[in-house]
């Protein structure tokens, strides 16, 4: 007679567990997608960043339409220089990509951004570093069954390297 009620409480213990430990699992994969898609826009982002730190003659004055950056985006975000290929994170667009220029100031030891006016005065003075980062919040939502708490977690990669083209 003993025996028939620890069956009977292993399948209850079972029975009330097994939901717990399904939540716990569909939990870990969600923080897998969401830790394995900000590792890929920040390669992206640093795809972008160390291409256009090797590019030689690039316009910064003319940020978006010199086709040194515009080439440095495609690749980033496609893995192609003419963007003929798909985006390596779904929802990655060239639009969310900005460059900003910096020049490093040794007196206190910081950057400032690029100083445009070089670019009228006829100075070609190249910045020293370039950084990379996303303009929109790439939004991903967890998705755990049985629980609606959690709100859209906001990735944003920014990368800075030194420019070492002229």
């Amino acid at each position: 007679m003993r025996l028939g009620n620890r069956r009977g409480n292993s399948v209850v213990e079972v029975a009330l567990l097994l939901p717990l430990l399904l939540m716990l699992l569909v939990g870990m994969y969600q923080i897998a997608q969401i830790t394995y898609t900000y590792y890929t826009l920040r390669k992206a982002v640093y795809a972008v960043a160390t291409y256009l730190s090797a590019q030689q003659g690039v316009n910064f004055c003319n940020n978006p339409a010199d086709p040194g950056i515009s080439a440095a985006i495609n690749f980033g975000v496609t893995g192609t220089t003419d963007g003929s290929q798909p985006a390596v994170v779904g929802g990655l667009t060239s639009d969310m990509i900005v460059i900003t220029p910096e020049s490093y100031l040794p007196l206190t030891q910081t950057t400032t951004p690029y100083d445009t006016s070089v670019c009228t005065s006829g100075d070609t003075t190249p910045p020293d570093y370039i950084t990379v980062s996303m303009t929109s919040d790439f939004t991903v939502t967890p998705a755990i069954p049985f629980i609606s708490l959690f709100q859209p977690i906001s990735l944003s990669p920014k990368v800075t390297v030194p420019y070492g083209g002229t």
